[in-house]
This record gives C-alpha cells, sequence and structure tokens, in this order.
C-alpha cells in the first residue's frame, strides 16, 4: 500500500512499509545519521535523525518509525514531516554536543580525517562549540586482531560493527557492554575476530574508533588518486576502488554493487595490496648454466622463439592460470592456433568443465542476485565461505530473512547460518538425484530452489559424473517452479576462469589438457610448455621440457621456468574478466608494472614477431575488437547474458559412475590462494593466526 505525506513542504506518495527516513531521502531532504545504515537493522540510539511530525508529542527519530505508524493529523490533512523547522535544529546541535563530550580532538592525527561522518556532520549540523569543560573519558584500547586498529576513546556507540559482525558477517564476536559512561563496544573473549569479512566495520565505523592497521598513518585521502575496478581475488567479480600515490597501490575499498557484492568485500581482497610490491618479477630471466640470469627482452624472447619454431606442434603447451585476464588468453591462444598447437587448457588438473556442454554447464546460472529469492539451496563440495566470502554472506542475509533450506553434501564446516549435513560424498548425492533422500522433496516444493557445486566437486576425476549428477537435481527441482528460473549453478573460486572458458581455451581435438601436459612436462615427453600466470602446480625443474613462465610473482610457475617474462598484476592492466554468473567486467589499470614489466597482451604480441607469425591486432582496442568477434557477449561489459539451458540438459544426461571419495574443500586457507595473497605479509599474519585458533580450538566464555 502507498501513502501520500507532505515532506518539507512537497507532498509525496510512497509505499507504507518505508520508514520515515526513507521517505525524507526518497523527498531529497538530507537526514543526518550515525547509527542508521540500510543493510543493518535498525538501532535508533543516536538520535541525528529526529524529525518533527505533525500531531506527534515530540520530535521522531525517523530512523525507527514507519510511515504506516505515523500519528494521524488532528484536522484529517495530509501528515507533514518537517526536518529542517528551528526545533529540529536546536535537537540536532544538542545530540552532536553530548556526542562530542567525551570525543578526543585528536583529528589531526586520526586515519578518518577527511572522510569522517562525525566531521561533516558536526560541520553541517553542529552547535560549532562545546560548554562541556569536564575531564572527557578515555577507554582502553582493544586488541581484535592485524587488520582493525582501534582507538576506542573515539567510539560513539552506534553499534553499526555489532550488527555487522551479527547480522552479515555471521560471526558473533563484538558486542556492547556496560552502561552509561562504562558502556564498550569490545570482543567477547578478547581475541581477535575470525572472519573473512572482519574488515567491513571500518567502512561501517562513522567516526575514527576503528580504522585499518595495515595502512595506519600512511596517507591522508585527499592525496590518493582514486580508480574504479574489479576484484580478481576470487569469482564473484566484486566492485573495488583502488587508491594509489604515484606508483604505489595505497588501499582497496569497496565500491557499491547491489547485484554482486552490495557494498562489502572481503579482507583478503581489501589488504592484499601490500602483495603487489614484494616478490614482483621486473626484469626478464633466462636459465644460463642451471640459474636464472636477468637478460634482455630480445634475448628472452629470442631464446623463446627458437624452441618454439623448432618443436613440433603436438610437443607444444600452453597453460593460462588462474588471474589471467581475456586479453592475454586471447593473444596465446590466437599465437598458439597460428603455430597449430592443440594442447591449450585454463583449467586446474581433472577440472571436468568443458564448453562444449555450453556456457549453461559452468555459470552460476541462478546468479547472485538470485539467492535473495531463494528458499532451497543445495551446496556440493564447496565452503562459500572460503571460496567467495562475500556470496556466502549474501546467503546468510537470505537465510536470517527464514524460508531458507540449506543442505550441504560435502566437509562439515562453519558456514555462519544453520545447514543440513547430507552427507560426504557422490553416494548421498545419487540418492537426491534419484530422489530417495528426504532433502529431495524440500528441493521439489521450492519455488526457487539452488543446486550450487564448487570446485570440489567438479575438480576431480569423476567430476564430469558429479556435475551431471548436480544437473539432474536442478533439473528435479526447477520441475514445480517458475519456468524461467535456472537451477544449477557452478561456484568458481577464481576470476579467469569463465573467460578462458568462454574463450574455448580449452584442447581442441587430439590435443592434452592440463593433467597431461604436467605429465608429459615432468616425463619430459613434451618440448615446450608455456605457462601463463600458472602458479598453483609446478613440476619437475630438472626435466627435458623448455618451460616458459609469464606472470607477475616469482612464485612456482617461475621457480621451475627456463624463461621467466614480467608480466602485469590486475592493477597494472586494462583487463575484461567475467564472474562466475557470467557477467562482463572490465578492470582499470591504477598503476604500471614495475620495472621491464609490461602489459601480458603486449608480452604475446611482442613474441609473435621473433616468432614470425603476424597477429591482427597492434593496439588493445584492436584486439578487442577481434575478440568480441569471436565472443560477442564480452561486448557488453556488466551485463549477463542467460545461457541456454540446453547445456544443464546435456549434463542430466551424463551416464557415468562416480568414485565413493567424499568432496573436499576447493579452498584450504583462504588467506593463500594466489601468487599475490602469497607475497602478502598480511595475509601470512592473518593465515597464521587462523591456523593458530583452529589448533587451540572453539573455546567458550567459562574458559
Amino acid at each position: 500500500m502507498t501513502k501520500t505525506l507532505i515532506i518539507d513542504g512537497k507532498t509525496i506518495e510512497v509505499d507504507d512499509d518505508l520508514t520515515v527516513f526513507q521517505a525524507c531521502e526518497l523527498a531529497g531532504s538530507e537526514i543526518p545519521r550515525f547509527c542508521y545504515h540500510e543493510r543493518l537493522s535498525i538501532a535508533g540510539n543516536c538520535r541525528m535523525c529526529l524529525v518533527e511530525i505533525s500531531g506527534a508529542p515530540k520530535l521522531i527519530a525517523s530512523c525507527a518509525m514507519s510511515v504506516s505508524d505515523m500519528p494521524p493529523s488532528r484536522d484529517g490533512s495530509l501528515q507533514e514531516v518537517k526536518t529542517k523547522t528551528e526545533k529540529v535544529r536546536k535537537a540536532r546541535e544538542g545530540v552532536m554536543e553530548f556526542l562530542l563530550i567525551n570525543h578526543p580532538l585528536d583529528c589531526p592525527i586520526c586515519d578518518q580525517g577527511g572522510e569522517c561522518d562525525l566531521q561533516d556532520q558536526a560541520m553541517a549540523f553542529g552547535l560549532g562549540g562545546s560548554r562541556y569543560e569536564e575531564n572527557k573519558r578515555a577507554v582502553e584500547e582493544k586488541n581484535i586482531g592485524p587488520l582493525i586498529k582501534t582507538v576506542m576513546t573515539r567510539c560513539i556507540h552506534c553499534t553499526r560493527c555489532v550488527r555487522f559482525m551479527t547480522e552479515i558477517a555471521g560471526v558473533e564476536e563484538l558486542g556492547l557492554s556496560g552502561r552509561g559512561e562504562d558502556a564498550e563496544i569490545t570482543t567477547y573473549l578478547q581475541r581477535g575476530i575470525l572472519s573473512e569479512m572482519s574488515a567491513n566495520v571500518v567502512d561501517l565505523c562513522p567516526v575514527g574508533a576503528l580504522t585499518h592497521r595495515p595502512w595506519a598513518h600512511a596517507a591522508r585521502p585527499w592525496e590518493l588518486q582514486k580508480t574504479e575496478t574489479i576484484d580478481v581475488m576470487d569469482g564473484v567479480g566484486s566492485a573495488i576502488r583502488v587508491d594509489t600515490r604515484w606508483r604505489e597501490v595505497m588501499r582497496i575499498l569497496p565500491r557499491n554493487n547491489d547485484v554482486v557484492n552490495e557494498e562489502w568485500i572481503s579482507d583478503k581482497t581489501r589488504y592484499v595490496c601490500d602483495g603487489l610490491k614484494s616478490q614482483r618479477l621486473d626484469n626478464p630471466y633466462l636459465r644460463i648454466d642451471g640459474k636464472l640470469r636477468p637478460v634482455s627482452w630480445d634475448e628472452a624472447l629470442g631464446a623463446i622463439a627458437t624452441r618454439l619454431k623448432s618443436a613440433e606442434p603436438s610437443r607444444v603447451g600452453a597453460l593460462a592460470g588462474d588471474l589471467c585476464g581475456a586479453e592475454e588468453m586471447f593473444a596465446l591462444k590466437s599465437l598458439m592456433d597460428q603455430l597449430g598447437v592443440k594442447s591449450i587448457d585454463c583449467r586446474a588438473p581433472y577440472e571436468a568443465l568443458d564448453p562444449s556442454y555450453g556456457r549453461a554447464s559452468y555459470l552460476f546460472n541462478s546468479l547472485i542476485e538470485g539467492i535473495d529469492h531463494a528458499d532451497a539451496i543445495l551446496l556440493v563440495g564447496t565452503n562459500p565461505r572460503l571460496e567467495a566470502a562475500v556470496l556466502n554472506s549474501r546467503i546468510r542475509g537470505r537465510w536470517t530473512h527464514g524460508g531458507l533450506e540449506v543442505g550441504l553434501v560435502g566437509e562439515p564446516v562453519d558456514l555462519t547460518y544453520a545447514y543440513e549435513d547430507l552427507g560426504r560424498g557422490p553416494k548421498e548425492l545419487a540418492e537426491i538425484a534419484r530422489g530417495s533422500h528426504p532433502f529431495a522433496e524440500k528441493l521439489r516444493r521450492a519455488q526457487a530452489p539452488m543446486v550450487i557445486v564448487g570446485s570440489g566437486g567438479f575438480t576431480r576425476k569423476d567430476g564430469e559424473a558429479v556435475l551431471g549428477l548436480c544437473a539432474q537435481i536442478a533439473k528435479m527441482a526447477c520441475e514445480g517452479s517458475d519456468p524461467a528460473w535456472q537451477a544449477f549453478n557452478v561456484l568458481h573460486a577464481v576470476a579467469g576462469r569463465v573467460a578462458g572458458l568462454d574463450l574455448g581455451f580449452v584442447p581442441s581435438e587430439g590435443g592434452f589438457d592440463t593433467s597431461s601436459l604436467l605429465a608429459k612436462t615432468n616425463s619430459g615427453a613434451l618440448e615446450v610448455l608455456y605457462l601463463l600466470g600458472v602458479d598453483e602446480f609446478s613440476g619437475k625443474a630438472d626435466s627435458d621440457t623448455f618451460v616458459i613462465y609469464q606472470g607477475s610473482h616469482g612464485d612456482r610457475g617461475a621457480h621451475w621456468a627456463d624463461v621467466v617474462l614480467p608480466g602485469s598484476a590486475y592493477t597494472e592492466k586494462s583487463a575484461t574478466y567475467v564472474n562466475t554468473e557470467g557477467r562482463v567486467q572490465i578492470g582499470s589499470r591504477a598503476v604500471y608494472p614495475p620495472g621491464e614489466a609490461k602489459e601480458d597482451w603486449k608480452i604475446v604480441r611482442a613474441l609473435c614477431e621473433h616468432v614470425g607469425q603476424v597477429l591482427p591486432f597492434n593496439t588493445l582496442s584492436e584486439l578487442r575488437s577481434k575478440m568480441y568477434k569471436l565472443v560477442p557477449h564480452f561486448a557488453h561489459v556488466d551485463e549477463v547474458e542467460l545461457a541456454d539451458q540446453s547445456g544443464v540438459e546435456k549434463l542430466a544426461a551424463v551416464s557415468r559412475s562416480c568414485d565413493s571419495d567424499a568432496f573436499l574443500g576447493g579452498v584450504q586457507d583462504f588467506y593463500f590462494t594466489n601468487p599475490i595473497a602469497r607475497s602478502s605479509k598480511i595475509m601470512a599474519q592473518m593465515s597464521e593466526l587462523n591456523l593458530r585458533m583452529k589448533n587451540k580450538g572453539t573455546r567458550v566464555a567459562a574458559e
């Protein structure tokens, strides 16, 4: 139902389930706030959002009153809300004066300075002075881990951090203890917060009580150049902003994108930026007399060209890694096609995803936003809390609203929400597919069911059979639901996989996949292996295979290479990524690569000149033009092209037997999933802390 109101003299019609605060925002009236946040529950404890309502005996906290609860006008006229009267102004000045009574005047040394809500609102709605002459209170600092720095004397008890940790992150480790002047925000057990989403509380904090420890006192906001780009730490494709000073990435912050990450990012996304500066490759290297030695670009590319020219195409292979953008994969595939090389792959060993089935067979078809409507979710071989922390928080958000049944086939883990443990492996999955398991009936009754299979389900020798069972379950679950609803979902934990599959960066007929190429490399049966950002596995350094590594960090791939070509990290190039749901996104360059490093597609293009092959592009725009002809939907940036569900039908028809092995989680250490993260000291600290707390076991307050 709707209701007509007069807000500051403007007549507006709004839904009656909105709050007065939201109605005022729609009418264009600015309402100050500290405790209110649109994605958190309403606390109503800061009182800055006071407004005057006709018929009400006193000022009303607009965030805590719904439009339907407004008192009626005595004369039956339209209800009126006033936000700019003298009475409201004086009340807000009084509230601000009380808030500043104990707040320290340390703005010149506070990291929140320049982007502080308290500063801004004190200027806009404050009194301009204070009558308080007593001693200010002091609060003991809290150690809540290596990520968040606390100065709790600044805290104004808005409880945003407490509500976020409880409602969104699902880790109830922050709370408000005491009353009155003794009230404090604290951890219950005086230990570091163990959550993959914890640092979002710093963005929520309206004062400087919670700030970022890793970049404390490093820079001021107005010194930084801001670049809007895309995160590549997982397959979600969260919207982020990279802040740089000169040639250095100083910090990474979230951007709002309601259909993907809302306004949250994981701690790995936020704090991995120090890994962009350490263990970087900034010069080409060539193995001479058993040791990698720095050489010029011409020497390195010449050595590669000599081996490629002399090698049989059937004995050459190319692999693309987890963080690769579409442009460099397209360039490398174009080169390999011209050389007649059939053995190319972008997948992990034994990964069963096959683009020949169609896009629907490897996409998150329900869309991330579809989680908000789901009423039954089956998780298969996945731990979304580690593989896609932001997506997992969305599942939790849907679960907290009630009416969601969640079942898990795989390792029992803490997902921050309740679920039904359905078993460990394909046996239980087959029972659900046959309809003989009780959870199958819950999926049938659901109006918006979802089957989510992770890398623990499809990265195994029987992965194709597992995907087939999941497709059968999704098909069964959709029989009673909306025909437009798509229940089959693949959760990718890496950023570069979907684009590689869309490009067809997989073996052609007669070619070898990743596991076969690695086996041939270790035995010396392969002449040349080209690794494009491949760091998650390695082989024998003393094999007869000539290994070329192109990447940004001196990680596993560089250790066994004969030639090392320094490439760019994701903040140093403009590249196309496709997230797990098939959404095309473009990451922007924030800084330039260090030293002699170059953008990856340019390296491949330069190699073509030495090999004697001519590629039909010389610039990035020309490359993208050719790439869009091969994959037209890449041109539709920030859009999802819904896939033909015939791919799921083909998967469901797969009739292969599964092993009896239990499903394992695809990600074992959340903080060490890629070379950038493994180069980060902050991620190393978090990994060590996480391991230490796991070894100690979960403790209760009585201990």
